[in-house]
């Protein structure tokens, strides 16, 4: 799949950009292995709702070599190569997948975050995919255009206790309200297979899913060739215990697959 040269550039530009049917044919494998992972969760499976809050939002990440549906969309969808092309990068390796599911009536909203603090990832070549099972309106992704080029990182918060996730919050600047600081969100409504990519570095959350159906969505997220391994002042998320890497390193393939190559 050959992405064209204004998504490309609009990519770089904004953080965000909207790939139409990147995972058109893999929607049964994604549903099939949503399910499986609803029905038998990961250790880092999680609940996302406080007491009284109506609903259920559930996410789960790092299960991809256990759900076989998940290692298919992985390894022989299009996405390595959209991500290589989207990322100006040679290669495309495997970071993780992520499943996160609001069902019907749940008004939680997805917190405003970047992603890229709570890895131990740097780099400017990165990108994540984020699709879904069910056409979406309201509860699609949003991104704040440029907000990837942005000088200081964003405070990484937990999303329940909404607390700092690191000790050093100066290092950050404070978690931002675009609607109400009139900054420019990028969102679209979404087909089955339809896919968001943005970059780590921007900031982007969704709205609760108020609607009757379901919101199944999936993301799989990829680096490029500047990414590095990076010390965090903290336990990152995901934590990938064991991984034996130090700063500077590329991330080892034998854990991060090595996706495509141009």
């Amino acid at each position: 799949m050959k992405i064209g040269q204004e998504i490309i550039e609009a990519y770089q530009r904004d953080g965000a950009v909207l790939v139409k049917g990147l995972f058109a044919d893999w929607i049964d494998e994604i549903a099939a292995g949503i399910e499986q992972n609803m029905s038998e969760p990961g250790p880092y499976a999680a609940e996302n709702l406080q007491d009284g809050e109506r609903g259920r939002f559930f996410d789960d990440y790092c299960n991809w070599s256990r759900i076989a549906p998940f290692e298919r969309v992985i390894r022989n969808s299009e996405a390595g190569s959209v991500a290589a092309q989207l990322m100006g990068s040679r290669e495309s390796q495997f970071f993780h997948d992520h499943v996160l599911v609001k069902e019907p009536g749940t008004t939680k909203a997805t917190p405003w975050h970047q992603d890229a603090p709570y890895y131990f990832v740097d780099g400017v070549q990165t990108v994540s995919f984020w699709t879904t099972v069910e056409p979406v309106t309201d509860a699609t992704l949003r991104c704040v255009a440029g907000s990837h080029q942005w000088p200081k990182p964003v405070l990484p918060t937990r999303w329940l206790k909404e607390d700092s996730f690191y000790p050093n919050e100066d290092d950050y600047i404070p978690v931002p309200n675009p609607d109400e600081d009139g900054m420019r969100v990028l969102e679209w409504p979404l087909e089955p297979g339809d896919a968001v990519a943005f970059n780590f570095r921007t900031l982007h959350g969704a709205r609760g899913n108020t609607s009757t159906q379901r919101r199944r969505a999936f993301s799989l997220r990829f680096v490029g060739d500047d990414a590095r391994y990076v010390e965090r002042p903290g336990r990152t998320s995901p934590p990938f215990p064991g991984h034996g890497m130090s700063s500077g390193q590329r991330l080892r393939e034998d854990w991060f697959p090595l996706i495509a190559t141009r």
